[in-house]
């Protein structure tokens, strides 16, 4: 009954998790809502273009339909599977960061007598950002199919056909994946749980996060500053992932869209760069939010102890700007290779495929709007950071 009790005052609804904190994960919304869409849009086409098979006559046509299809077939693979993984370690981090700030409320839940799954039962509702970014992308992609599929038969080589509306393609693309998902939360909210009740109750910190190693430097540099850099990496290695993951979608979609021209059509590489920007953009920013808001006390004592904003913002945020620099590297090849791959392997035994060669003016021009952007984002969190109170930090305290 106590532990009831407060979880009624833990949330108003009378669970531990509410609605209010699934509605934090935007950046998964926003993922699945582009991964959904984009695999909706080209497999019902590809279930709708199957259907006409029969009625291709000419071998001419037949070459071209099985482009089609073998382009669907990639590009759901590829851009499908990738947000899903981008997806998951999202989750994952979302939920360990809910624990961590937590850990005093679930410590008081699980001395009450609560278990491990009771508690992390509650977890449930983080499925529910998949499913409504799930809900998006599929109606969103209902709602372009028609334009997408004048454009992908534009010349009129294939036989007419319209858009069918596939049922099985909304239970495993919305309501398995949510359900999934859910579970996901739940399965890794109890493994994370099993922490003894001692540990929650003294919010004690992991010690790669809550030791900064005093070492000497000859170099002249402030030891405490680079330690607090290393430490800050280490001791949130899902948000390396992130930026990494933000740049490397930048680099890659940015300069695979204007391939797409030359490659397939106009409105693809429109697809994929308001794709890559979206995700890019999302990713970044929540991020670097994160990072704030998890170092705000850090921040607030560095001010205290006489250090400057410019040496607050190096070493909070100096340590991700080389991982995304390497995830703008990593996205360049990638999307060579893929390129490469899909031109000299999956569409080799085609007629009419264009060239396809590295660009190095469209990479040139992707490098520097990322600086350009990363280096505004990075201005405007640092100007955050200059705002952080140090009385109201020493008061929650």
């Amino acid at each position: 009954m106590k532990s009831r009790r407060l979880l009624m005052r833990l949330d108003g609804e009378g669970m531990l998790v509410g609605i209010k904190d699934a509605a934090k994960l935007v950046g998964i919304l926003i993922i699945t809502c582009c991964a959904v869409m984009v695999c909706t849009m080209f497999l019902n086409y590809y279930m709708d273009v199957t259907g006409i098979e029969d009625e291709i006559a000419s071998e001419q046509v037949m070459v071209f339909y099985r482009a089609q299809v073998a382009t669907a077939k990639v590009v759901c693979g590829v851009s499908g599977g990738c947000m899903l993984i981008t997806s998951v370690v999202m989750l994952l981090f979302y939920i360990k960061h809910y624990i961590d700030v937590h850990k005093k409320e679930l410590g008081i839940l699980k001395a009450l007598g609560q278990s491990d799954i009771s508690v992390a039962g509650n977890f449930w509702v983080f499925g529910f950002s998949v499913l409504f970014g799930a809900a998006l992308g599929f109606a969103g992609a209902f709602l372009l199919m028609p334009l997408f599929y004048e454009v992908q038969n534009k010349d009129k080589i294939l036989p007419d056909f319209s858009v069918q509306f596939h049922p099985i393609l909304l239970l495993f693309l919305v309501v398995i994946p949510a359900a999934a998902f859910a579970a996901l939360a739940v399965f890794y909210a109890w493994h994370k749980l099993k922490t003894p009740v001692i540990d929650l109750l003294k919010d004690r910190l992991s010690p790669s996060a809550g030791k900064i190693r005093y070492r000497e430097d000859k170099s002249g540099d402030c030891p405490f500053l680079k330690d607090l850099k290393r430490n800050t990496l280490k001791g949130k290695k899902a948000l390396v992932f992130f930026m990494v993951f933000a740049s490397f979608c930048f680099s890659s979609m940015t300069q695979m869209a204007f391939s797409m021209k030359n490659l397939a059509s106009v409105m693809m590489g429109v697809m994929i760069l308001l794709i890559g920007l979206v995700l890019a953009c999302t990713t970044l920013l929540l991020a670097i939010t994160t990072v704030i808001r998890g170092n705000t006390k850090t921040i607030a004592m560095m001010r205290v102890f006489g250090y400057s904003q410019r040496e607050c913002c190096g070493a909070i945020l100096g340590g991700y700007r080389p991982a995304s620099y390497i995830g703008f590297a990593l996205g360049t090849v990638y999307q060579y290779v893929l390129l490469r791959i899909m031109v000299d392997i999956v569409f080799r035994d085609f007629e009419g495929i264009p060239d396809y060669g590295f660009d190095l003016p469209v990479m040139l021009l992707s490098l520097a709007v990322f600086i350009g952007f990363y280096e505004i984002v990075m201005y405007v969190f640092s100007e955050r950071i200059k705002k952080i109170s140090v009385k109201e930090i020493m008061l929650e305290g």
